[in-house]
């Protein structure tokens, strides 16, 4: 309990805004079915839960004092936020359903996906802030840049194993075998280092861009209240 009051009152109006712009994207779906009468995209729900979790997670680890002692913890928690790190930009490739016959109202269609995307991929930037500033602490600047696009690659790559191999971020443990087999076959192909390039290189230039917007704000607040 402690440690949920610790996180609210540090960062409520953080998360009164994400939770302001979840419930945006739900009414909009929930309008969709009004007048459409069609459940079809309600699969956005469980992609933004999936979303979610590594913000989650790194909220876990800035505030949980009792892992900070424990290796097994701490590689643990690091291990799982990473395995469901994709999820958050991979919301972008749920655009592929507007081709589908159950996306009858283009515009509104496309306008859905882009909020519940949106959505996924600020979680996901802001997740990745979190574990920047941890590597920074633990290690230094130069080695939480690295792991942070090293990361980012991965997670471009994880997005290629959910969209085209159908992969999900529990199969890393319910098949781990087939898992790396099909990951062993799939670098020799070429659409594989477009799709990680990419979506790597999008989720890495706007972390940079986040990262930067961040820095001239606390400059200039600071400079505001000397």
């Amino acid at each position: 309990m402690n440690l949920i009051n610790t996180v609210f009152r540090k960062h409520r109006n953080l998360y009164f805004n994400l939770c302001l712009a979840t419930a945006f994207s739900f009414l909009l779906l929930l309008f969709r079915i009004k007048i459409t009468h069609s459940y079809f995209y309600t699969f956005l729900v469980w992609n933004l839960f999936l979303a979610a979790i590594p913000f989650f997670i790194t909220q876990v680890m800035k505030y949980y004092s009792t892992w900070k002692n424990s290796k097994p913890q701490k590689i643990l928690l690091f291990v799982t936020w990473l395995l469901f790190l994709p999820n958050s930009p991979y919301i972008i490739t749920d655009l592929i359903h507007l081709h589908d016959h159950n996306s009858i109202l283009k515009w509104l269609d496309l306008f859905l996906v882009f909020v519940f995307a949106l959505n996924g991929l600020l979680l996901g930037l802001l997740s990745l802030l979190d574990m920047y500033v941890y590597i920074k602490n633990e290690s230094s600047k130069t080695k939480a840049h690295i792991s942070i696009f090293l990361i980012s690659v991965l997670s471009g790559y994880g997005i290629y194993l959910g969209r085209f191999l159908r992969f999900n971020s529990w199969d890393f443990l319910t098949q781990p075998l087939y898992l790396f087999e099909q990951i062993r076959i799939s670098l020799t192909e070429p659409k594989v280092w477009a799709i990680t390039i990419a979506f790597g290189g999008l989720l890495w230039i706007l972390f940079l861009l986040m990262q930067s917007a961040l820095r001239i704000n606390t400059k200039h607040n600071t400079t505001e209240s000397k």
